[in-house]
């Protein structure tokens, strides 16, 4: 394996997010070489997320861990179950939140599909998806239509974080953490990115 010969950004953001300095891809060998700015912006921003405002510490790290594995990426998976596990979330609320990600990927491509194609036909049809978990989740109602949310937004379901947002607004969650799971989002797809 090529080893990165990594700048002092590149080397920051390893340490965030816990990788040794042999960890190595074509995005960062990329930014690396030309000793992007851009990676300095992508730790602050990594940061600033991983805070929380409106989030607590355990919602971060299950918010972050469903991001990641909506994106199938293992080395932010492991970081966000690691910070999961250091906030006391329980191996039902770690895996739920995984499911979470999984159940709404499946549900964006067919919500998506009726949306593009938007034809009254499809929507009478039945979807015949399981989704018991959602009726009950461990992870409370209100927390599991937030990672909805954020996974929907990120898979480009518009009918999905509609409904979802709005679902959340009916149970009393604020625009301001709605909007903080979205930038949260955001930030997670820029990382993956660069991190996998």
């Amino acid at each position: 394996m090529e080893v990165l010969n990594i700048n002092q950004s590149v080397a920051e953001l390893f340490e965030v997010v816990g990788l040794n300095e042999e960890f190595t891809n074509e995005s960062l060998r990329n930014l690396g070489d030309a000793d992007s700015r851009y990676v300095k912006d992508l730790k602050l921003n990594f940061k600033t997320i991983l805070k929380g405002e409106k989030l607590s510490q355990k919602e971060v790290a299950l918010m972050g861990l469903a991001l990641a594995a909506n994106a199938a990426n293992n080395p932010l998976q492991r970081f966000f179950r690691k910070l999961a596990e250091e906030n006391e979330a329980t191996v039902a609320e770690i895996g739920e939140a995984v499911a979470c990600a999984s159940l709404l990927s499946s549900n964006n491509v067919l919500y998506r599909f009726r949306h593009f194609v938007e034809k009254e036909k499809y929507g009478q049809i039945p979807a015949r998806l399981r989704m018991n978990i959602m009726m009950n989740p461990v992870l409370g109602k209100e927390f599991f239509e937030l990672i909805s949310t954020a996974v929907s937004a990120v898979n480009g379901c518009q009918m999905c974080v509609a409904s979802h947002e709005n679902h959340l607004i009916e149970l009393g969650t604020s625009e301001e953490r709605i909007f903080e799971s979205i930038r949260m989002a955001s930030v997670i797809t820029s990382m993956v990115k660069v991190i996998y």
